[in-house]
């Protein structure tokens, strides 16, 4: 076995001692390199009292190596690769994830958020490609058809601009921003709690395969892993640090879509919340991470997430307005007359530019302006406005006639 091969081996057996994010694992293969920390640890070397425990559990289950090895060929009959920091395609960002301390917490998945030892992949496009220029789309999994279109449209809308939609393939939100990127032709990357070979759910089987074969699924699991509960928040901080951003579009008071934004806002990436109804409980977590956090951005749809993490000064949202009116184009003196007119009846010239507050010659030049603009008529009695036009009434006889 070559070097590079017994270090690739030693990653897959280290995830396999130790939950992925590990941060004493991390930073003995930081300090020693992946085939040192492994043998440090089966030796019994650990100096961290609750990873002694877990390796020894393990350990007693089966051989660390062997099992790394059959992961490997598991992979290798699946169509799938590892990807290690050796590999050109490792996704250099998820470097980030050794600064994430989450404040006031006490779990373990809260805190072992340390960056990933090795990915398993299942895809043709490069891991670190695909990550690039990517935004995460995350919510509930019992999302209201609002909270299914909206994510839709913006898996389908950054799709459309380029952009990798990255989600964790669960139902609802998840899957919504998914369909939407691959119903524009685009890319979408599933980063999965479990083995490549068990895709959770099960009922987004078919999707998973779709995305397969156009995008990425990415797991930090070896194939046969199990989706326990606990693998979601572990899974969520890589769709947190991996991207530019995070977009939560719909979450409940105890969403973990909540924990995925909270994990990007302690990482410095870009947090958008999409608001809903506020008497929606699919919405309440939404609108409380809006609260407890200020750097969170609010955004309505594509245009305000491109103004996120775009590029600076190239990817503004347009500004909101409303329908452009004529009298928005006149000056002061012009919009007074206008304003000065009686809704009903004509008024002279003097009576009128004493009123709007302007010399006569000002008024009669304005006033020409305005009868140009078809906003005022000229009567025998001064200047009056012209009615709004009214659609013309169908009669019931001339309805048969054309008939």
């Amino acid at each position: 076995m070559s070097a590079d091969d017994e270090r690739r081996l030693a990653r897959v057996a280290l995830t396999w001692l130790a939950e992925p994010g590990t941060r004493a694992v991390h930073r003995l293969v930081e300090r020693h390199g992946p085939v040192a920390t492994l043998d440090l640890l089966l030796d019994g070397g650990s100096p961290d009292g609750w990873l002694h425990s877990t390796v020894a559990a393990r350990t007693a289950a089966g051989d660390a190596r062997a099992v790394a090895a059959e992961a490997l060929e598991r992979a290798d009959r699946l169509g799938a690769r590892l990807v290690t920091p050796d590999d050109e395609e490792w996704p250099a960002q998820v470097a980030v994830l050794a600064n994430l301390r989450l404040p006031d917490v006490t779990r373990r998945v809260d805190v072992e958020t340390a960056p990933p030892l090795c990915f398993w992949v299942r895809g043709s496009w490069p891991l670190g490609e695909a990550l690039d220029r990517s935004v995460a789309v995350v919510g509930a999994r019992a999302a209201t058809g609002y909270g299914q279109h909206v994510a839709t449209e913006l898996g389908y809308g950054l799709a459309e601009r380029d952009w990798t939609v990255v989600s964790g393939g669960a139902f609802g939100i998840d899957a919504a921003a998914h369909r939407g990127a691959l119903n524009a032709g685009g890319l979408t990357v599933a980063v999965l709690a479990c083995g490549l070979d068990r895709p959770y759910p099960m009922g987004n089987a078919a999707l998973f395969d779709r995305i397969a074969d156009t995008g990425l699924l990415v797991s930090e699991w070896p194939p046969g892993a199990e989706p326990l509960r606990p693998r979601f928040l572990i899974r969520n901080r890589v769709i947190a640090g991996g991207t530019r951003g995070t977009v939560l579009v719909e979450a409940s008071a105890r969403s973990g879509a909540t924990q995925t934004a909270r994990r990007a806002i302690y990482t410095n990436r870009a947090v958008m919340v999409v608001p809903g109804p506020v008497t929606s409980a699919m919405s309440v977590g939404a609108h409380e991470f809006l609260r407890d956090f200020p750097k969170a951005r609010l955004v309505t749809g594509l245009a305000h997430v491109l103004e996120e993490v775009g590029r600076i000064g190239a990817d503004l949202a347009p500004l909101t307005r409303g329908p452009r009116r004529p009298a928005d184009a006149l000056d002061d003196d012009a919009r007074s007359l206008l304003e000065a007119l009686p809704r009903r009846g004509a008024m002279g010239v003097d009576r009128l530019a004493a009123r709007a507050g302007v010399d006569v010659r000002t008024a009669l030049r304005k006033l020409s302006l305005l009868e140009e603009l078809s906003m005022v008529v000229r009567r025998e009695g001064g200047y009056a406005l012209v009615p709004p036009s009214r659609p013309k009434r169908t009669t019931a006889a001339t309805t048969s006639g054309s008939a």
